[in-house]
């Protein structure tokens, strides 16, 4: 990638739109399935990218902007347990409200901040750039893991079609 703020925020800027269109858009009954068992249903992603949007990534690019080591982040014992009361969409616009924060911070990173370091607790030296790279990534993970726990009644009732989808998209 020849710009990575540009490619970084492209994808950044994009996952909340898909998050309002999905919730907006499908059914809550189908947002609660999970892809394969122990693995997050598509809400259960969305409450992760509010948690990570509210203490882990934007917290992160203000260490590195502070010159300041951080700690890890356990999702399992640090993240928020979802509510059964709160609908997709309200997280939805959660995560847009957080995220546009983000974008804030985000806008003030130049190339030079790029290869700003940090200690990570359990990574060690970590460069921003590569905290940047993680984000798009994990932005994309999680949408990715939803979409697949959306597939699921879909490959279930399609019969002999169900041989046509990989085995990695089955729960």
């Amino acid at each position: 990638m020849d710009n990575i703020l540009t490619a970084v925020r492209s994808i950044l800027e994009s996952t909340p739109l898909r998050w309002q269109h999905l919730t907006g858009a499908i059914p809550a009954s189908l947002l609660v399935l999970s892809p394969k068992p122990g693995e997050w249903s598509p809400v259960e992603c969305l409450q992760h990218l509010v948690d990570i949007e509210r203490w882990v990534f934007p917290v992160r690019v203000q260490a590195f902007l502070n010159q300041q080591d951080f700690p890890a982040f356990n999702p399992d014992t640090q993240g928020t347990h979802l509510s059964e009361n709160v609908s997709p969409s309200h997280l939805a616009d959660e995560f847009t409200s957080l995220r546009q924060a983000s974008l804030e911070l985000f806008a003030r990173l130049s190339q030079d901040d790029l290869s700003l370091t940090a200690r990570h607790a359990e990574l060690g030296v970590v460069s921003l750039g590569e905290l940047l790279h993680e984000w798009a990534a994990h932005d994309l993970d999680h949408t990715i893991q939803a979409e697949r726990g959306l597939m699921q009644p879909f490959i279930q009732g399609c019969g002999p079609w169900q041989v046509f989808f990989k085995a990695n998209t089955l729960g």
